[in-house]
C-alpha cells in the first residue's frame, strides 16, 4: 500500500508545466502561488521531466531560474522537490560535511533511517554529483566509534526482513548484554556489528529478548553504556528498526516545538518522505503528540514556505474522520512490550549489611553533642539505611540514652534538611499520613499532594497509612478528606481511601466492556454520569486489567483516554483521575514527571522534590532515574546537583543514588 502524501498528478505533461512555471517566472516579480501549487501536486518522477523539457524548450536550467526567483526557506523547500532523492541526500549531507564543523544530526538522521537501496543510491549520486567518494569524505571528517558505524551503514548490507533465526535472536541479545550492561567497560564493535548489520525484523525481536533479560529497553543501556554522538547515532538506529515512522515523528516535533523551528530538519523530513510514509509519520504524529502534525506546521511556519509544507503533509488529521486507526497499534507496541517485561521495581536504598543499630545510636548522639552539628554524619547514617533499620536505631536511642532521637533531630537541624531527616526517620505510612494531614489542616487544601499520595498508592499501602493516620491524629482519614474536599473529587479520595481495589488479572471481555463504558461517556454529554463511570472503573478495577481498558478505549475512539479526561474534565476531578492513568501506565514515569516539574523553571518545589524523594527512595527510584533520563535527556543527579545546595543537597544525591 502506498503511504505517502504524493502522488502522481493525473493527466500530466511536462511542456505544458514547464511552460507554466516559464510564464510565473516572467518579467517582474514571479507568480509564487502558481509555482507552488504546481511543484507541490507533481510527483518527484514528474518534476525532474519537468526540469528535462525546461530545458530542451527554454534552453535555460530550471533549478537555477527557481533559485534565482525564489528566496530563503521556500527556495530552499522549493528546490530541494526538484532534485531525485538520493541526490537531494546527497547534497544534504554535503552541506553536513562540507565548511567548518559537521552537523552530526544531519548524518544520523540520514543513514540511520535509510534503506540499503536508498543507501547505494546515495553513494552513486554523491559520486556523479561532487566526483567524490563519500565514505572517504565521511572517514576524513568523523571520528572513533562513531565513525566506525557510519561506515558499516554507508556500506548498505543490513540483511532483509525475511532473515530471522530464533536462535541468533537470542545470542544477540546475549551478547549486547554482555558487550555492555555486564562488563566493565563497554564493547562497542559488538554494539555496531548487530545493530548495523542485522534485519529490522531481526532486531525488533532481539530487542523484545534484551528486555526481557535485562529489564530494562536496549535505549536505556544505549544511554548508560555509550556517549556523544555515537550514543546519538545508536539511539537513532534503534528508533528507525522499532518504527522509522515513530522516527521521523519525534524528529519533526523536536524541529517545531519551543522556540525558533528548525527550517532545514523540516524541510529534508518533508521533502524526503513524502512519496514514502508521510501518512504513517502523520498518524504516529497525532497519536504521540495528541495534535496533528498538519496543525503544527500552520502554527509554526508562515507564507508561501507554509502552503507548500501542507501540500507536502496532505491533511489535517484533527479534521473529522481523517484519523487512521492504525495510530492505535503504533502507541500501544511499547505497552504491549512493558507488560511483558517483568521490570523489576528498585528503591535505591537498601538495609545495610553489618548493620548495629546502638553503633548508629552513637554516632548520632554524638553529631549532635556539644556545640554546633554534625549534618555530615548524621546524613551518611540516615540515608543509608532501610527504613525498617531507622526504626531500630530510633529504639537503641532511646535505650541508650533515654532520649527521643526524633525530639533531638528536630532541635538540631533546620530547613529542607531538617524535613528531609526527619521525613526519612518517620515509616513510609506515617509519612503519607503527616503529608496528607498537612494537606487538609488549616485554611486552604492541597489537592495535588491528596492526589499524588491517594492515586498512586496499592492496597496494602492505603491500609498501613489509614491506621498510622488514625493514631497520629485521633480520627479517620476518610472523614478528613470527607470535610475538607467535595463533590466528585470528594467521592473519587474517599473511594481510593478504601484501599479496596481489584488485584485480580485483567479479564478481557470485561476491559472490552469497561472501555465502552468510557467511550460511551465520553461522546455524550450527561455530565454526571461521566465522571460517575469513570471513577466506578478508574478506582476499581486492578493495574494489570486497567492497562487492558486503556488499549481497548483507544481502539474504539482512537484517543488515548488521557485526551478524553483532558477534554471532558477540569479541575482536581481531572487531575486525579490523570494522575491514576499515568500511575497505571507507568509509575516511575508519572513521579520522573513530577520530580522535573519541581526543580525546572525559576524557584525549586522542595517540598514536592522532599516528599517524593523519601518516599519512593525503597520503592522504586532506580526506575524513576531511569525514566527521568529517557524523558528528559539528563539525569536526575545532575539535575538535584544544580538546582539544590549544602546539606539538603548532599542528602538528596545520598538519596538519589547514583549519577546515570
Amino acid at each position: 500500500v502506498y503511504r505517502g502524501s504524493v502522488k502522481d498528478f493525473q493527466g500530466f505533461d511536462a511542456s505544458q508545466d514547464a511552460e507554466a512555471l516559464y510564464n510565473a517566472m516572467k518579467g517582474f516579480g514571479s507568480d509564487k502561488e502558481a509555482i507552488l501549487d504546481l511543484i507541490t501536486s507533481r510527483s518527484n518522477k514528474q518534476r525532474v521531466e519537468i526540469c528535462q523539457a525546461y530545458k530542451s524548450l527554454y534552453g535555460k536550467d530550471l533549478i537555477a531560474d527557481l533559485k534565482y526567483e525564489l528566496t530563503g526557506k521556500f527556495e530552499r523547500l522549493i528546490v530541494s522537490l526538484m532534485r531525485p532523492p538520493a541526490y537531494s541526500d546527497a547534497k544534504e549531507i554535503k552541506d553536513a560535511i562540507a565548511g567548518v564543523g559537521t552537523d552530526e544530526k544531519c548524518l544520523i538522521e540520514i543513514l540511520a533511517s535509510r534503506t540499503n537501496k536508498e543507501i547505494h543510491d546515495l553513494v552513486a549520486a554523491y559520486k556523479d554529483a561532487y566526483e567524490r567518494d563519500l565514505e572517504a569524505d565521511i572517514v576524513g571528517d568523523t571520528s572513533g566509534h562513531f565513525k566506525k558505524m557510519l561506515v558499516v551503514l554507508l556500506q548498505g548490507t543490513r540483511e532483509d526482513d525475511d532473515v530471522v533465526s530464533e536462535d541468533l535472536v537470542e545470542q544477540d541479545a546475549k551478547d549486547l548484554l554482555e558487550a555492555g550492561e555486564l562488563k566493565w567497560g563497554t564493547d562497542e564493535a559488538q554494539f555496531i556489528y548487530i545493530l548495523g548489520r542485522r534485519s529490522k525484523q531481526h532486531l525488533r525481536l532481539v530487542f523484545d529478548e534484551y528486555l526481557k533479560i535485562s529489564g530494562k529497553p536496549i535505549e536505556r543501556s544505549i544511554r548508560g553504556e555509550l556517549s556523544g554522538d555515537f550514543e546519538k547515532l545508536m539511539l537513532a538506529v534503534v528508533k528507525c528498526v522499532r518504527s522509522t515512522a515513530e522516527y521521523f515523528a519525534e524528529r519533526l516535533f523536536k524541529a517545531m516545538k519551543g522556540l525558533g523551528t528548525r527550517d532545514n530538519t523540516l524541510i529534508r523530513i518533508m521533502v524526503s518522505r513524502s512519496e514514502i510514509d508521510m501518512l504513517d509519520i502523520r498518524e504516529v504524529f497525532r497519536t504521540k503528540y495528541e495534535k496533528s502534525l498538519y496543525n503544527m506546521i500552520k502554527e509554526d511556519t508562515s507564507g508561501e514556505y507554509k502552503k507548500a509544507l501542507l501540500k507536502l503533509c496532505g491533511g489535517d488529521d484533527d479534521a473529522a474522520g481523517e484519523f487512521f486507526p492504525e495510530a492505535a497499534q503504533v502507541a500501544y507496541r511499547m505497552w504491549e512490550l512493558s507488560a511483558v517485561a517483568k521490570v523489576e521495581l528498585r528503591g535505591t536504598v537498601q538495609p545495610v549489611g553489618s548493620f548495629n543499630d546502638d553503633g548508629d545510636a552513637q554516632v548520632l548522639r554524638k553529631a549532635m553533642k556539644g556545640l554546633g552539628t554534625d549534618e555530615g554524619a548524621i546524613i551518611e547514617v540516615v540515608t543509608q539505611r532501610s527504613n525498617a533499620q531507622r526504626q531500630q536505631i530510633l529504639k537503641a536511642y532511646k535505650a541508650h540514652y533515654g532520649r527521643d532521637l526524633m525530639a533531638d533531630l528536630k532541635s538540631e537541624l533546620s530547613g529542607s534538611l531538617a524535613k528531609l531527616i526527619l521525613g526519612l526517620m518517620l515509616t513510609p505510612a506515617q509519612y503519607d499520613a503527616k503529608q496528607l494531614r498537612k494537606a487538609v489542616e488549616g485554611a486552604g487544601t492541597d489537592e495535588s499532594v491528596l492526589i499524588e499520595i491517594m492515586a498512586t498508592r496499592n492496597n496494602q499501602e492505603i491500609a498501613a497509612i489509614n491506621e498510622a493516620y488514625q493514631e497520629a491524629y485521633h480520627k479517620r482519614l476518610e472523614d478528613d478528606l470527607s470535610s475538607d474536599t467535595s463533590g466528585h473529587f470528594k467521592r473519587i479520595l474517599v473511594s481510593l481511601a478504601l484501599g479496596n481495589r481489584d488485584e485480580g488479572p485483567e479479564n478481557l471481555t470485561q476491559a472490552h466492556e469497561d472501555a465502552k463504558k468510557l467511550a460511551d461517556v465520553s461522546s455524550n454529554d450527561s455530565s454526571d454520569s461521566l465522571e460517575t463511570r469513570f471513577l466506578s472503573i478508574l478506582c476499581t478495577r486492578s493495574y494489570p486489567h486497567l492497562r487492558r481498558v486503556f488499549q481497548e478505549f483507544i481502539k474504539m475512539t482512537n484517543h488515548d483516554v488521557e485526551h478524553a479526561i483532558r477534554k471532558r474534565m477540569s479541575g482536581d476531578v481531572r487531575d486525579a483521575f490523570l494522575a491514576i492513568v499515568r500511575s497505571v501506565k507507568n509509575k516511575p514515569a508519572f513521579f520522573a514527571d513530577k520530580l522535573y516539574k519541581s526543580m525546572k523553571g525559576v524557584g525549586t518545589d522542595e517540598r514536592t522534590l522532599t516528599r517524593i524523594m523519601i518516599s519512593r527512595s525503597e520503592i522504586d527510584l532506580f526506575n524513576i532515574r531511569g525514566e527521568f533520563i529517557d524523558l528528559f535527556d539528563k539525569s536526575l543527579h545532575r539535575m538535584i546537583e544544580k538546582d539544590t545546595s549544602g546539606d539538603y543537597c548532599k542528602a538528596l544525591l545520598a538519596l538519589c543514588g547514583g549519577e546515570d
